[in-house]
Formats: structure tokens, C-alpha cells, sequence
């Protein structure tokens, strides 16, 4: 029985966490491009989830 494996579910699963915050932020970055908000907008949002996720745990 062959297993069919979808390239898109290989590619993230080969990715780091990190990679795929990255990859996954690009496309958004892409997505917003034509809507109302700036790209200072997105720009902003993309920096305040990457602070989020990088930053040392507090305690």
C-alpha cells in the first residue's frame, strides 16, 4: 500500500518551529500587501509576534 505524501506537509515537516513562524509571516506579509492596512501595519504586527516567540520566558 503506497502512502501518497502531499509536498507542502513534507516541506513543513522538515522545517524548525522557527522556519515555519518565518515561512508562515512571509505569506502573511503577502496576504495583507492589497488590503487598507500599511505595510508599517503589518510590519509592526510582524515584529510584536516575533518578540512574543523569541523572547526569554519571564520568572
Amino acid at each position: 500500500m503506497k502512502t501518497k505524501v502531499r509536498p507542502e506537509n513534507y516541506i513543513l515537516s522538515v522545517l524548525t518551529p522557527e522556519e515555519r513562524l518565518e515561512a508562515a509571516l512571509k505569506i502573511a506579509k503577502e496576504a495583507f500587501k492589497k488590503t487598507t492596512l500599511s505595510l508599517k501595519d503589518v510590519e509592526r504586527a510582524v515584529e510584536k509576534v516575533r518578540r512574543r516567540v523569541y523572547e526569554e520566558p519571564k520568572g
